[in-house]
């Protein structure tokens, strides 16, 4: 092979060196019940050796609502940690060197807030934006896509999305502005081709939104990254993230004119494939993981995550979450392939699957731009549709049992799979909304309306709605108030 790995396109890989100088950021998705527990979780797993945090936020954080709201009912703390108010943050980095450590957070439709609330916990311990590394994924063309936790319209969210881009371009140069997700695409049902020309789709439209913004395109360039699916097809995985590259790399050079190398890069996060996880004979799913977790290594990926082998039942264990993690230590100090750049590079098989992916999801990608882009196709349900077809083939397949899943439909065993599971403390849950509405009883509340007020007003300009934000959260208003001025002033989506 011609290419080397560093080269445009970097099919090979993004640095000339890859994993034989600094190995991929070992992270664990983590966050439940309360702001003290999942710090708790941080805390153990730094201890345990992961290089970077990933933060798990409950769905009324996620969907804009405080703890004490009635559609939060039932939902605080289930499937991530309730975050309110510069408090809960404060707990939930507490004793946890902000400028030292890398923190993703998967959030989307508030990722405005968090970053903000991320930004004032920090400087309450004299950490300067400047000094603050992570990823926040802030992908909400792929909420209304996939996951479904948005708020407002595409345009203001667009706008969201754009003005993180510009604040973070003057104030957080190490700062990831997005994560631009095909894995909840993949969690869909898309096949590995759609996942790949779905999150290129979006990423274009993002792009082009902040050119339309007046955004330099080798500026902002530099700090977008990628999340992907490790899904079960080793080989056909391993040629995705290769393809992932190449693609990008072609689409910022030839589209969009970048000439910095570095806005070229394909740099990405990958994921375990959580709908590959099965609640019958759960100790199968360490094995899935690992080859997962394998194809992301041989396929270059800068950070990953492994999920835990009982997550098909609840939420990961101390005992499950360090297993999860020392899958990937052993991956990366005792299998060998760090000692090689793109070692499966120039395999027959490999490269043309390659090959065929890239083909492919360009193809996709052309025909999203005959119908208008990415965001046309999302308003008109295209795109959900094509995954939804490809779902049920997927699950056709494994009905039919063409496709065969180790203890769901072969191989199979009559006694349920046992496991010690995470649970939620109830407590926990009382005290985090007895906490919430303390808090707004207790605060300034004539300096909170004050701010809520010139939040309203820079909304219905076109100000750069980032500084607004965090003045409220340095005047402790809460998230859901936050998202409730944003809804007076955009609306709501309401998907048909």
């Amino acid at each position: 092979m011609t290419e080397k790995a560093g080269q445009f396109p970097f099919t090979r890989g993004i640095y000339p060196t890859m994993y034989q100088d600094r190995l991929w950021t070992m992270r664990q998705y983590a966050g439940f019940t309360s702001a003290e527990e999942s710090n708790q979780r941080y805390r153990y797993l730094l201890e345990q050796g992961v290089s970077g945090l990933s933060v798990a936020f409950d769905l009324p954080t996620q969907i804009g609502y405080d703890s004490d709201h009635s559609m939060a009912d039932g939902e605080v703390g289930k499937v991530g940690v309730p975050i309110a108010s510069i408090r809960d943050m404060d707990r939930l980095f507490n004793h946890i060197p902000l400028d030292k450590v890398s923190t993703s957070m998967t959030i989307n439709a508030t990722a405005a807030t968090l970053l903000a609330l991320y930004i004032v916990s920090a400087e309450k311990n004299n950490i300067s934006p400047d000094k603050l590394r992570g990823t926040i994924q802030n992908d909400i063309l792929k909420e209304y896509i996939a996951r479904g936790t948005y708020i407002y319209p595409p345009e203001p969210s667009m706008r969201l999305v754009t003005d993180i881009f510009a604040f973070c371009a003057d104030h957080m140069p190490k700062w990831n502005t997005i994560s631009i997700s095909g894995y909840h695409i993949r969690e869909a049902g898309s096949t590995a081709a759609q996942e790949l020309a779905f999150t290129m789709a979006n990423g274009i439209a993002y792009v082009q939104a902040a050119i339309d913004k007046g955004l330099k395109v080798n500026d902002f360039g530099k700090r977008l990254s990628f999340f992907f699916n490790a899904h079960n097809d080793f080989l056909v995985e391993v040629a995705k993230f290769r393809a992932a590259r190449s693609l990008w790399a072609k689409i910022m050079k030839d589209r969009f004119g970048a000439t910095d190398a570095k806005a070229m890069l394909c740099r990405f996060h990958t994921q375990t494939g959580g709908s590959t996880l099965t609640a019958q004979q759960v100790d199968n799913n360490v094995v899935r993981t690992t080859i997962q977790a394998l194809s992301a290594v041989l396929g270059g990926t800068q950070s990953l995550h492994t999920n835990s082998f009982d997550e098909a039942l609840g939420l990961p264990t101390d005992h499950s979450a360090k297993l999860a993690l020392r899958t990937q230590q052993v991956i990366a100090h005792e299998s060998g392939v760090t000692n090689f750049v793109d070692p499966l590079g120039g395999s027959e098989v490999v490269e043309k699957l390659t090959s065929e992916l890239e083909e492919e999801a360009f193809a996709i990608i052309e025909e999203i731009d005959n119908m208008g882009g990415a965001i046309s196709t999302i308003e008109t349900g295209w795109v959900q549709s094509e995954i939804a077809k490809s779902a049920y083939e997927y699950q056709q397949s494994i009905d039919s049992i063409n496709r065969k899943i180790v203890g769901v439909n072969s191989f199979e065993e009559d006694n349920p799979s046992e496991a010690n599971l995470q649970g939620i403390n109830q407590t926990s849950v009382k005290n985090q909304i007895d906490g919430v509405l303390a808090l707004k009883e207790n605060r300034d509340n004539g300096s909170v309306q004050t701010k809520l007020s010139t939040l309203q007003s820079a909304a219905k300009l076109n100000d750069n709605l980032m500084p607004a934000i965090i003045d409220c959260i340095r005047a402790e208003c809460t998230l859901g108030e936050v998202a409730d001025t944003f809804r007076s002033q955009f609306g709501e989506f309401n998907q048909t």
